[in-house]
């Protein structure tokens, strides 16, 4: 098995980016305008881009501190891998550490997502410390899978 992994640090509190993790405005004002869903443990959040879309099991939380959901449908290479945020305070930075976790194989389609992932963290920042993200369909896009 193999992951995604990245860190990012957000001028805030713990709670804001949580929020931002957490909730179905936090989550389209950074990652994509499409999203629905239940945010609460056993719920599934549902993100659509242009070429599909994710369906993401909440299976923790941990409120300012740690956001694990598990794919249940989309992309083949996706299915069954775990997306996990943990947050920690450190001086004025909330840490983000961020790991899609549990590929089969460092496959192309998982080069792309890494980066997209990158994208979408400096997106996620921009919301937090700025209010205003850029999610889908507003992000910088990276090829032909977007």
């Amino acid at each position: 098995m193999v992951d995604i992994l990245h860190r990012v640090g957000i001028v805030s509190s713990p709670e804001k980016v949580y929020e931002a993790l957490t909730t179905i405005d936090g989550l389209a004002g950074w990652w994509t305008t499409d999203t629905e869903g239940d945010g609460k443990v056993g719920g599934v959040l549902k993100f659509r881009f242009v070429p599909g879309g994710f369906d993401m099991k909440v299976l923790e939380l941990d409120p300012g501190k740690h956001v694990l959901w598990e794919v249940v449908d989309g992309p083949e290479e996706w299915i069954g891998t775990h997306v996990n945020w943990k947050l920690k305070q450190t001086d004025d930075f909330t840490i983000v550490a961020f790991e899609h976790l549990g590929w089969k194989e460092p496959v192309e389609f998982m080069y792309h997502c890494s980066t997209k992932w990158a994208i979408f963290l400096m997106s996620l920042k921009a919301l937090v410390e700025t209010g205003k993200g850029n999610p889908s369909p507003n992000d910088v896009m990276i090829s032909d899978w977007h």
